[in-house]
Parts: structure tokens; C-alpha cells; sequence
């Protein structure tokens, strides 16, 4: 069989998604390979299918017990020998899966990176024919990386241990070209052949809110996401805590996760969202890198993470199935206070790194905290920035996000321009400085003690923006600093000061237009605008498609199967099948096991486990939807 045949008979595919078919190719080839392939690309059947083909023992370096669990069911369903090797299993378990390795009855095995270099591990390798070493979420071996993992740093070292350097190739969702460079280094990637098929994810909506009350906001939005599956992401334990409460006081079926819970909490309540018992899973970022669940509908960020990295990465997880998804992030400027404070306690508590180290780093963590934050107040297309933070061109339209929505018009703030640098100018004559709030304060003609005392109510600016909002003052000062009008100094306490170009807006010479939310409607009642919000985030309904009721009907029904069949495997659902491959039912149809083996999805192996259950119920439901229609049919008269 060639790589084609190999797609369809174990994973149910007739056609590879874009990058797929080069990445196998060249890992056949004897090639070395760099895969950045964003989340929901199939990155897993890049290697899956030539460990299938090659002689011998394929070992995968993974960094979650969670991830192996679910790519090793999921081979398992589909007839492929695989096992993992890691520190949720006894000692008599793990001993007996480096028998059945040495046996040969594994294609795959699963492995933590803190395990390569131990004797056991060792003695495996160097007895087995290894036909090739796959490193996944390969970012984790770069400081640049937001995962960064000190174990992945000896991969090079346990591949230089084996007889015959077997073929390596590293894949990962997100990576800057500084972490490009450093997984090629670090894992010792020899001319690797490098496959990019893009960051962009079209399926995601992007949206940045900042409210002035962000548990209201998170209650409205999840009113409006109600019945569908999803993640809510917070910065700290307690808002974890007091988010799961408030969730759990409106009647939602969630879970939470975090560092704080004993462990057998964390995996009880981690299987709970697995296996669809409960709907929404509250959790700090220590929740999620490689949970393979497919039918994610949305992620809410409750704070906004600390970098970029980050924010694509867990934001990814909603929508692999390639159905429309809700990315929402809801901002508040202390998010950017808590993400300093728990960087530095973390650079702190490593006591692995010496002083100029932990300066090094912090600064790096600054900069990667700076243009997250500048995502969050950016008022061109959120899709945009995140593609081009990645070295990615992008146009200034994808019309799928909150910016790039007719909430927004194009506004020429050139004269609050001129006010905010005129202001900064001032105190420049003064030698003195003072960051966003401090100006703000002044152009709106704030009566503080602290303006009082230092004579700052002097100003020829004191008081001229006092007819405009902070937050809009605030949106102004930001786009003149992305743009370069302003800068804001490092440090502790930023501060504004004038940049070069700021010369052209003072004297009429350069116009600044930027897009500014529209005002609402005065007489637009609550309940309207609440139904157009569910409307808008509603699309699709819970993601089937929108092909109608008598699809929903089935659809309905294939997943409670799918539910039944799953408890009884002891797996979770989306093992069995994916949502999408249920849709793929509700339009076939299909009534026999051939026409049920051209379902996207479905395998030989899944054919005969699940074939005639699936088949079964369908015929079911049309004998029902016929009788049905004969017994509502008008009657001749």
C-alpha cells in the first residue's frame, strides 16, 4: 500500500488537507522535517502514516500524558499497534510496554521527553530498529517558546545515542522565526525540509471586548454560546475558582482545572469535558496543550495571556473540526499587572537561573507581554496581527472579526491626535513625564491632588479633551504609539514621549484615521441588542452545519450513539468519531457498509467496529422520518 492507500484504510480519508502529503513524502524520502502547522491541520497523520509504512519502532516525544492517552486511543480504534510510556502508569505497566516494544508489537510509542535518557528507555532504543523520531509541540525546546520545557533539551542527546540515526522531524502549531531557528538547532534537525502552511485559522472568529464588568460580560456571552461546548481560560487560580462558581450558580454543566486541585480532581474533571459530561471547562493555561477535542466550540479568555504565543495557541483549540468558532478575549488593564507579577514570581522561583538570566528573560517576557497587549487595544483586523506577529502577509480585511464587523467605522481623530501630542510636548517643556493615565487625566482636566500639587491644572492642555471619554482618549494615545508618533518608554512606570513623525500631525501635514467602534443606537432596547449578539455569535447553531432540523434531528441522535458506544470503550467521544464526521453522516445517509466507508472519517477498522450500530440508526430514523411523512400526507379527496 502507498501513503494514499494508507489514509484511507486506517483513517477514513480519501484526500490529504494542504501540507499533509508534501510532509509525508519528504519524511519517506529519508528527509529530516520542520512542521509548523497551525491547530486542527492534521499534524498527527504527517507522522502517523509513515511510522505505518517504515520497518521497525517509530518513537513520538510528547509533552502531556493527556495528549498520548488520546493519540494512542485514537490509533488503537483504527487498528494501528500503539502505546505510550509515561509517569501516569505503574511500574509493572510501564515494564510491560518495554516488552511488547522489544517484541515488535508496536508501530508507535508515545513517550515523555523525561524519560528518553533513562537506562530503561536507553536499553530499548538501542536494541530496537528505530525507523524515526518524531518530536510534537517541538517549540517546547525554545526559551522564545511559550511552553518552554528544560527535558526537551536532551532529545539531540538521546538520538545521538542510537546506531543509526533514524529519520527526525519536529512539528508544532506556533512558532516566531526566532523559535523556528531554535527547534532546528537545539533538536539537531540536519537540513530539515521545511513545511508552513500557514497560521491562519478562517473558521475562528476573533473578538477583543473590554468591559467595564467582565463577569456580566462573560455571562452575556455565554448566554448567547449556551448549548455548545467550550473553554474558558483565566490567569489565576481564584478567578477559576469564582468563575466555575458563577457558571455552575446559572445552571451551566461546567468543570474547572487548575495547579491548585489535588491530581485525581484534576483528571476526573479533565475526563468530565472529554467525555462530554460536562460542557465548559473553566481553567488556568495549565489546562489543554494537546487535548485533541474536536468539537470545542468556542474559547473565552476571562484575562488576556501574556504573549501572542499563548493567546493562538489556546484560542486554536476551538474549531478542529473546522466548524465556525468563537475566539473571545475580554481585556481589563490590570491583566497586564497580574501577567508581570506572575512572570516574575515564576523567573524567581527557577532556581536554575543566575541573576543576568533571570534580567535577560524578563525583558524577553516584556516584549512578548508588550504585543499582546497592543492586540488587545489594535483597531484594524485582529486576524491580521496575529498572522503578521508570525511573519505571515495578511490583508487588512478577513471580515471575520470583531474589528473588521460593521461595529466599527473609520474616524479621523487627527485634531484628538494634535491634543494628546500637544499635550506630551508641554510637559516636555517642563522636563517632565508621565504615562497614559497621567495624560489622560490632564487633557480630560482631572482635579486629583497629584495634578493639583504639581501644577499641572497650568497646562495650556489642562482640561481640552474633558469632553471625551477616557477610553476613547486612550485609543488615540495607543495608535499613536503603534504607529509611531509616540513612544513609551521601558521600565517600571512607562512613559510617553514624543517620536519623530509627531512633527507631521501638529502641522497639518498628516492625517490620522483609525476605526473606532460605532456609537449604539439611543433607542435600541436591551433584549434586541442582547438577540442580535446571540444571533451573531450563535451561527451555525451547535455546529451542524445549518443544514436544517431534519439534519439536527439526527445529528442529535448519531451523538448520543456516539456517547453510548464511547462509555462503553472507556474512551472519549470524539475517538469514536468526530462531530464532523457525524455531519458527514446526516448528509450521506449511508444505509450499507460500503456507503457508510465513504463517510470522511471512517476506516476499515471503524467500519467494523461501528458500522452497523451507525447504519442501524440511520435506517431507523428514515424508516421514521417516511412513516412519518406518509401518515401527515394530505388524503385524495
Amino acid at each position: 500500500m502507498d501513503h494514499r492507500d494508507i489514509l484511507n484504510r486506517y483513517f477514513g480519508y480519501s484526500e490529504f488537507r494542504e501540507g499533509q502529503e508534501e510532509a509525508v513524502t519528504h519524511i519517506l524520502s529519508g528527509r529530516d522535517l520542520l512542521a509548523i502547522m497551525p491547530t486542527g491541520a492534521g499534524k498527527s497523520i504527517c507522522y502517523q502514516i509513515p511510522a505505518l509504512m517504515f520497518d521497525g519502532l517509530a518513537i513520538v516525544v510528547s509533552p502531556l500524558i493527556s495528549l498520548m492517552k488520546d493519540q494512542v486511543s485514537g490509533l488503537l480504534e483504527s487498528g494501528v499497534g500503539a502505546a505510550f510510556l509515561n509517569s501516569s502508569q505503574t511500574a509493572a505497566e510501564q515494564r510491560d510496554v518495554l516488552r511488547r516494544a522489544a517484541r515488535n508489537e508496536y508501530k508507535l510509542l508515545y513517550v515523555a521527553p523525561e524519560r528518553l535518557l533513562l537506562d530503561e528507555f536507553l536499553e530499548l532504543a538501542s536494541g530496537a530498529a528505530v525507523s524515526m523520531v518524531t518530536v510534537d509541540e517541538a517549540h517546547c525546546v525554545s526559551q522564545w517558546g511559550q511552553d518552554f520545557r528544560p527535558a526537551y533539551m536532551g532529545i539531540r542527546t538521546f538520538v545521538g545515542t542510537l546506531g543509526r540515526r533514524p529519520v527526525l522531524s519536529a512539528f508544532t502549531a506556533t512558532a516566531t522565526s526566532r523559535v523556528r531557528d531554535d527547534m532546528i538547532s537545539l533538536l539537531g534537525l540536519s537540513g530539515p525540509h521545511l513545511v508552513m502552511t500557514g497560521f491562519d485559522r478562517s473558521n475562528l472568529r476573533f473578538s477583543v471586548r473590554k468591559p467595564r464588568d467582565k463577569m456580566r460580560e462573560l455571562l452575556s456571552c455565554m448566554d448567547a454560546l449556551r448549548g455548545r461546548c467550550g473553554i474558558v481560560y483565566c490567569s489565576t487560580r481564584k478567578a477559576v475558582d469564582e468563575v466555575f462558581r458563577a457558571l455552575c450558580e446559572k445552571g451551566y454543566a461546567a468543570t474547572r482545572y487548575h495547579a491548585g486541585l489535588d491530581e485525581r480532581e484534576r483528571r476526573e474533571n479533565q475526563d468530565s469535558f472529554l467525555y462530554d459530561r460536562s460542557a465548559v471547562m473553566v481553567a488556568t493555561n495549565a489546562f489543554g496543550m494537546g487535548i485533541d477535542k474536536s468539537n470545542v466550540a468556542f474559547v473565552i479568555h476571562f484575562n488576556m495571556p501574556k504573549n501572542i504565543e499563548s493567546y493562538y495557541q489556546e484560542a486554536g483549540r476551538a474549531g478542529r473540526d473546522g466548524e465556525p468558532a468563537e475566539c473571545i478575549l475580554l481585556y481589563g488593564g490590570r491583566d497586564v499587572l497580574t501577567n508581570r507579577f506572575l512572570t516574575q514570581k515564576s523567573l524567581e522561583a527557577n532556581e536554575e537561573l543566575d541573576d543576568e538570566a533571570r534580567a535577560s528573560l524578563m525583558q524577553k517576557d516584556e516584549e512578548l507581554l508588550k504585543a499582546m497587549t497592543w492586540y488587545c487595544h489594535s483597531d484594524g483586523c485582529l486576524r491580521a496581527y496575529i498572522l503578521r506577529y508570525f511573519g505571515e502577509d495578511a490583508p487588512e480585511y478577513c471580515g471575520n472579526c470583531e474589528n473588521c464587523s460593521s461595529n466599527f467605522v473609520e474616524t479621523d481623530v487627527t485634531l484628538e491626535a494634535q491634543k494628546i501630542i500637544s499635550c506630551v510636548y508641554r510637559l516636555d517643556e517642563r522636563n517632565r513625564g508621565f504615562g497614559r493615565n497621567m495624560v489622560a487625566q490632564i487633557l480630560r482636566g482631572s482635579k486629583s491632588e497629584r495634578i493639583l500639587q504639581q501644577r499641572l491644572d497650568t497646562l495650556s492642555t489642562y482640561g481640552i479633551m474633558a469632553d471625551q471619554p477616557t477610553s476613547r482618549i486612550y485609543s488615540v494615545m495607543d495608535y499613536l504609539i503603534r504607529n509611531g508618533f509616540l513612544d513609551l518608554s521601558e521600565g517600571e512606570y512607562p512613559v510617553l514621549r514624543l517620536a519623530p513623525p509627531y512633527a507631521k500631525v501638529t502641522r497639518g501635514e498628516s492625517r490620522v484615521v483609525m476605526r473606532l467602534p460605532k456609537a449604539p443606537p439611543k433607542d435600541l432596547p436591551k433584549a434586541a441588542g442582547k438577540a442580535a449578539r446571540a444571533a451573531g455569535a450563535g451561527q451555525g447553531g451547535d455546529g451542524q452545519g445549518g443544514d436544517g432540523a431534519v439534519e439536527a434531528a439526527l445529528f442529535q441522535r448519531l451523538r448520543a450513539l456516539r456517547s453510548e458506544l464511547a462509555s462503553q470503550a472507556n474512551v472519549p467521544a470524539f475517538v469514536v468519531f468526530s462531530d464532523a464526521s457525524l455531519r458527514d453522516m446526516c448528509r450521506r445517509l449511508p444505509e450499507s457498509p460500503a456507503a457508510f466507508l465513504e463517510v470522511s472519517g471512517v476506516g476499515q477498522s471503524k467500519l467494523e467496529s461501528y458500522g452497523e450500530a451507525f447504519t442501524s440508526e440511520i435506517r431507523l430514523y428514515l424508516e421514521e422520518a417516511r412513516g412519518e411523512t406518509r401518515a401527515g400526507a394530505p388524503r385524495d379527496r
